[in-house]
């Protein structure tokens, strides 16, 4: 099965303000960006994944995700992450209506492409399935095969939410950087320490962050 990944990014003046502990407001866009390049690059590399479609409507990072190969697909609703996701999930279907979809995280910088075709091909066994994230309350994957409306209630608390809308819950070892979503500065500690991509090592780098 080939699937098409949506991707939603808010603007980056105003994406991971969790991040405050460990960058300032000059370096978290920089930053939002870098984790994004990282995540789409990766997924792109995904022997599971056919196309990339991102949802946003920042100039600048629809321009470095679209030379990276994805397609840009602007955030007309402008209701939050979930508006965008059915918008960009519509979009998709639009073009291929038979496309199996899955709504990924853009904050995966240690994204690995084979970790992130095992989940891909566990998602397939079901009509609806999520993977939760690190903290196990949230979820950075959710998949819908072809035929199946994607349904996204990522947002706090998701994991259950996802888990109460009938989505199977994928529960698999060994796929941590499908998991490693980054908010916090513990998140991006954990993040390096598995191994992130290039652009965000470079940002990290600059952070001068104890132990990188």
């Amino acid at each position: 099965m080939q699937w098409t990944l949506v991707i939603p990014l808010k603007p980056l003046a105003r994406a991971k303000s969790r991040l405050s502990d460990t960058a300032g407001d000059g370096v978290r866009p920089g930053l939002a960006l870098a984790f994004a390049q990282d995540t789409v690059a990766a997924a792109l590399t995904c022997p599971a994944v056919r196309a990339v479609a991102v949802v946003t409507d920042d100039a600048l990072a629809g321009r470095e995700l679209a030379a990276l190969g994805a397609r840009i697909v602007p955030d007309e609703p402008r209701g939050g992450l979930n508006a965008a996701l059915r918008h960009g999930a519509s979009a998709v279907r639009s073009a291929r209506p038979e496309s199996a979809l899955a709504a990924l995280n853009a904050d995966l910088p240690a994204l690995r492409p084979l970790e992130l075709a095992r989940v891909l091909d566990a998602a397939g066994e079901f009509p609806r399935a999520f993977l939760p994230d690190a903290a196990a309350l949230g979820t950075t994957l959710l998949a819908a095969a072809a035929g199946e409306e994607l349904r996204p209630a990522f947002g706090p608390d998701s994991r259950r939410r996802h888990h109460t809308s009938g989505a199977a819950e994928l529960r698999l070892d060994d796929v941590d950087s499908v998991r490693q979503d980054v908010d916090t500065g513990e998140d991006l500690r954990a993040a390096l320490a598995l191994g992130v991509g290039p652009r965000t090592a470079a940002a990290a780098a600059r952070l001068l962050i104890p132990g990188q």
